[in-house]
């Protein structure tokens, strides 16, 4: 399941921000001042950082500066009230993924963050490697053990979305979000379909995809 940290003074936006992620599937921590957003930080990782500027404490951008002078890459978008140029840009040279201004639309939110976790899967790796697998990103090959197996471009892109986030939930959505186009097939029919067609192929790699019920999969190394 995705982690959100919301750092947000405004009480009602918080509350309204946190309850329509968590109808959406996503884990969400929320924290009001710039101190507890640094200290959560520090113990915990999270998927996506929601950062207002002008939290009380500590301000947005020492956190976001501390943040990546100790090489974090956890995607930041930063939700003020800043709307100067000069902010945005200042946002977006401090290191945040994206910068939106209130007042915004939930499903403008929503989008964003799809997009930076996308950016975060999707990264330049050419080989992913989990268990006894080895996913070549490029080719679309799968090597098990000393087996070469094709996958599929839909296979290759449900199996590297759930090995680049092994260990955790992965929603239908998010595999969804992954591919452009699904035919015209029910999006969650299909992802199931796929996801089937994939752990037959595994079916002696030491791995499974399992279904979380009302989440999605997780891959883990088979018992």
């Amino acid at each position: 399941m995705t982690r959100v940290l919301l750092a947000e003074d405004d009480s009602y936006l918080c509350n309204g921000l946190e309850m329509a992620l968590k109808r959406k599937g996503y884990a969400v921590d929320a924290v009001s001042t710039g101190t507890e957003a640094q200290a959560i930080l520090l113990t915990q990782n999270f998927d996506v950082l929601l950062l207002d500027l002008g939290l009380p404490g500590l301000d947005g951008t020492e956190i976001l500066t501390d943040l990546r002078k100790k090489g974090s890459e956890t995607p930041v978008i930063v939700i003020t009230a800043r709307d100067a140029l000069e902010d945005k840009i200042n946002g977006l040279d401090l290191g945040a993924n994206d910068y939106l201004v209130k007042p915004f639309h939930f499903l403008e939110l929503e989008a964003r963050i799809r997009a930076v976790l996308r950016k975060t899967n999707w990264s330049n790796q050419v080989e992913l490697e989990f268990g006894s697998l080895k996913l070549n990103t490029n080719s679309g090959v799968l090597t098990i053990g000393d087996r070469e197996l094709d996958l599929t471009p839909k296979e290759a892109i449900v199996l590297k979305t759930l090995m680049s986030r092994a260990g955790r939930v992965v929603s239908k959505r998010q595999i969804m979000d992954q591919v452009p186009d699904w035919g015209d097939e029910s999006s969650e029919n299909a992802v199931e379909i796929v996801v089937h067609r994939v752990r037959k192929k595994l079916e002696n790699a030491n791995v499974a995809i399992n279904t979380v019920r009302g989440f999605g999969y997780i891959i883990e190394q088979a018992n």
